[in-house]
């Protein structure tokens, strides 16, 4: 199983375009620009729709692939979909903090030059993007094991439905949700199923011979087996393994200090003012 994970990586990706679009809702209404706001939900429902499209197309795509190899091809779709992750999580640490006051300064750029339409493009790409990297990650993730197609729908559905209450609480005055504290724990969360990938390649790459077999570091399976649905359901959410290999715990351990880093290490990016933080949340 492997819910978990497809509902922590769709909540993220679903609440970082919720944010978007309620920050461009927010500002339009400052500037009384509520009647532009048709531009903002035609370019939300572009980016959503584009974002359906690339993943029938990877679907598609994956049927001619699988004759190279079904183990080849999701050990590279996995590592690609580890290296965006990463990259993703890397971007927004260094950048969050200054989405509001982009998404602002765009807007009022627009607004002098009469071409407000501008909003909806800013609001098809910010879905599109969230959407495209969230197509990728579930790729990644059901690349890892075989799981029920409806039960990975099920859970990225539920995660985008949790997404937009949330976003919709934020704009809606819910000022005691701590948007700091959501993220510091889904990027926690984020790595544990990026480590998870990580392991799962490793193992793959072992399992194909292009690295050297190693030793069992422990077996669990007797306690929780990962084909189990508690311990699969383990598996996909942090990648818990009932008989790791020796280079599988390796890998997973240091990509969890390489992304803690990146994650987590200190930025030269200045804090901003209570007053511009607040802008994320401002009704």
């Amino acid at each position: 199983m492997i819910v978990g994970a497809t509902f922590i990586v769709t909540l993220r990706e679903g609440f970082e375009a919720a944010l978007l679009l309620g920050i461009v809702y927010t500002y339009l209404d400052k500037i009384s620009g509520r009647g532009h706001y048709h531009w903002v939900t035609l370019g939300a429902a572009a980016g959503a729709l584009a974002s359906i499209l690339a993943g029938v197309g990877v679907s598609l795509l994956s049927g001619p692939l699988l004759d190279l190899g079904p183990d080849l091809v999701a050990t590279v779709v996995m590592l690609v979909a580890v290296v965006v992750l990463t990259w993703h999580g890397w971007w927004m640490r260094q950048h969050a903090r200054g989405i509001s006051t982009d998404v602002q300064r765009r807007i009022a750029d627009a607004q002098v030059t009469r071409r407000l339409w501008v909003v909806g493009l800013i609001a098809f790409t910010g879905v599109f993007r969230e959407g495209a990297e969230t197509v990728l990650f579930l790729w990644g993730l059901m690349s890892q094991t075989t799981i029920s197609e409806w039960g990975g729908l099920g859970g990225g559905v539920l995660g985008v439905a949790t997404a937009a209450i949330l976003g919709w609480l934020i704009f809606r005055g819910g000022k005691h949700i701590s948007l700091g504290r959501f993220f510091a724990a889904t990027s926690i969360l984020l790595m544990l199923v990026a480590a998870g990938l990580v392991a799962s390649v490793i193992g793959k790459l072992e399992g194909l011979g292009l690295l050297p077999a190693s030793a069992t570091v422990w077996d669990t399976s007797f306690l929780l087996s990962d084909n189990a649905s508690v311990g699969g359901f383990l598996a996909g959410l942090v990648g818990y393994r009932a008989r790791p290999s020796v280079l599988e715990a390796v890998a997973y351990a240091g990509y969890l200090v390489v992304a803690g880093i990146l994650f987590f290490g200190s930025t030269s990016r200045p804090h901003p003012s209570p007053r511009s933080e607040g802008a994320l949340t401002s009704s």
